[in-house]
């Protein structure tokens, strides 16, 4: 399984979740983007306006209380360009952060190994319901997910286990 197919299998693995991480994009885009750019803005005009004096910080909190208030206002004002590019400023940085953070979810989302979601044992070579002659589906030892070696049977009911022990 080469690198392309590991990807594709993790962003369908995880195509829901990219839904909602690009909505909640939107949503904070919306909600403190936008008011964030117009308190930039409004606290840069105080500034440069202000002559001797320091009100760009209470101009920009001022701002952002307001701005925070009523979010679609000052995404209205972000878009119309009245923030002097502080808008798109301020929304690549966040874009850029917030895709930094999606991509680590992607890389955890990624399959570990090839047979991921596989089958690897010898249950699956049966068919039409031959492995139920030794095997059950209801009780017994477990072997597999639905795959059960009854104990009640005659004959060899020895298991072999063959694995590993995981120790941290």
């Amino acid at each position: 399984m080469g690198f392309g197919e590991k990807i594709l299998k993790g962003i369908e693995r995880i195509k829901g979740k990219l839904i909602v991480s690009f909505i909640l994009w939107l949503i904070l885009v919306i909600v403190f983007v936008a008011p964030l750019a117009n308190a930039i803005h409004e606290g840069l005009e105080v500034g440069t306006l202000a002559m001797g004096e320091d009100k760009s910080w209470e101009a920009l909190l001022r701002g952002l209380g307001n701005y925070l208030v009523h979010p679609l206002v000052a995404t209205g004002q972000a878009l119309s360009g009245e923030t002097d590019g502080q808008f798109w400023g301020v929304l690549w940085k966040f874009s850029l952060v917030y895709l930094a953070a999606v991509s680590i979810g992607i890389g955890k989302a990624l399959p570990k190994h090839e047979y991921d979601g596989i089958e690897n044992g010898s249950s699956d070579w049966c068919t039409n319901g031959e492995e139920y002659k030794t095997l059950s589906n209801k009780k017994g030892i477990i072997l597999a997910e639905k795959e059960y070696l009854p104990v009640d049977k005659r004959g060899n009911v020895n298991v072999l286990v063959v694995g590993r022990i995981w120790c941290w």
